[in-house]
């Protein structure tokens, strides 16, 4: 009996240490902020995520492994684009601008493929 007394807490602050298991719906390395668009395209996905003060954008590969031409662009309403873009196996970006009050638009593409969102977060 006494030994499960011990168990059980021992096992509880292992999760804490650990962690919690992720999933592909958390947020992309790098880009912080909660999910605020998703754009599935043929050969990708392009994933915009909002915090309070910025925006954050990455491509992500469908079929990550093989190096091959990806972008992602970033752009405020009123600014200038921010752009990540050449030979990557699985993720273009992040890319981060300051969108506190303004609108952005964002671009990805994988292999020739693209998805835009137009102006979005208003």
């Amino acid at each position: 009996m006494a030994a499960r007394l011990l168990v059980v807490p021992l096992l509880a602050c292992l999760v804490l240490l650990i962690g919690a298991p992720t999933t592909a719906a958390q947020a992309a390395p790098g880009c912080s902020g909660r999910p605020a668009k998703t754009i599935t395209f043929a050969t990708g996905e392009l994933r915009v995520y909002k915090s309070r003060a910025h925006a954050c954008a990455v491509t992500v590969a469908k079929k990550p492994g093989k190096r091959r031409t990806m972008s992602v662009t970033l752009q405020p309403r009123g600014g200038r684009v921010v752009k990540d873009s050449g030979s990557f196996t699985q993720m273009a970006g992040p890319v981060t601008v300051n969108a506190l009050n303004r609108c952005v638009r964002a671009t990805g593409a994988v292999a020739g493929r693209s998805a835009a969102t137009g102006w979005i977060l208003c």
